[in-house]
């Protein structure tokens, strides 16, 4: 039911942005950005996947190594990461919560040496979600109900007309978030057109 006021006017709903930052999410400021070239056109959202340490859940690690948190002595899978100063715009845990590091209207460091639907340095141009996983195996429902309902608002701000892994925009060098993924239930929770999703078979090397 629409929430109303005494004289029975409805209540619109919060607005889903402040600026580039989601109103829905729990926001932690990370230190790595950049602005956006002049003149980006944010088109596409790049879906990634990430656990720290690999293949566990809830332990805050994603968080502090976006933020230049992270203790590198904590576990041995760390000290391959010493130094690493990466972010994403956002990123989603098992249970669906949804937390932002970076202002969409900036540049966050998620995508490295990227190319894709004919362009490259995808960071330029994209916005980034982490979803807390590990690179082939499967994602909870609620994660993707949150990067539906994410898309959705992205796509009513940006002018979304892709949406890829971080493997079609890397090909051989990043495999995430894997075939553990179910881009078609994506797709069907979205209602988009499947030409916006990358097929199957595609990497972007083999589109010029």
């Amino acid at each position: 039911m629409v929430p109303t006021t005494p004289n029975e006017e409805p209540v619109p709903p919060p607005p889903a942005w402040d600026g580039g930052w989601h109103t829905g999410a729990r926001r932690l400021p990370s230190p790595n950005f950049g602005p956006r070239p002049a003149g980006a056109h944010i088109d596409l959202i790049v879906v990634h996947s990430i656990s720290l340490p690999p293949g566990e859940y809830g332990t805050g690690a994603v968080q502090q190594l976006f933020t230049n948190q992270l203790d590198w002595d904590a576990h041995p899978y760390y000290q391959g990461l010493r130094g690493l100063e990466v972010s994403a715009h956002f990123f989603i845990t098992r249970a669906g919560v949804l937390w932002q590091f970076v202002d969409c209207d900036q540049r966050a460091w998620h995508a490295g040496v990227s190319r894709y639907r004919g362009r490259e340095r995808c960071n330029d141009d994209s916005v980034g979600i982490e979803l807390e996983g590990l690179e082939g195996r499967t994602f909870t429902p609620a994660q993707y109900t949150a990067l539906a309902r994410l898309s959705q608002d992205l796509a009513a701000r940006y002018p979304i007309a892709h949406i890829a892994g971080h493997e079609h925009i890397a090909p051989g060098r990043k495999q995430d978030p894997g075939p553990g993924f179910q881009w078609r239930r994506l797709q069907q929770a979205l209602g988009w057109e499947v030409a916006r999703f990358p097929a199957p078979d595609r990497s972007e090397n083999q589109k010029t």
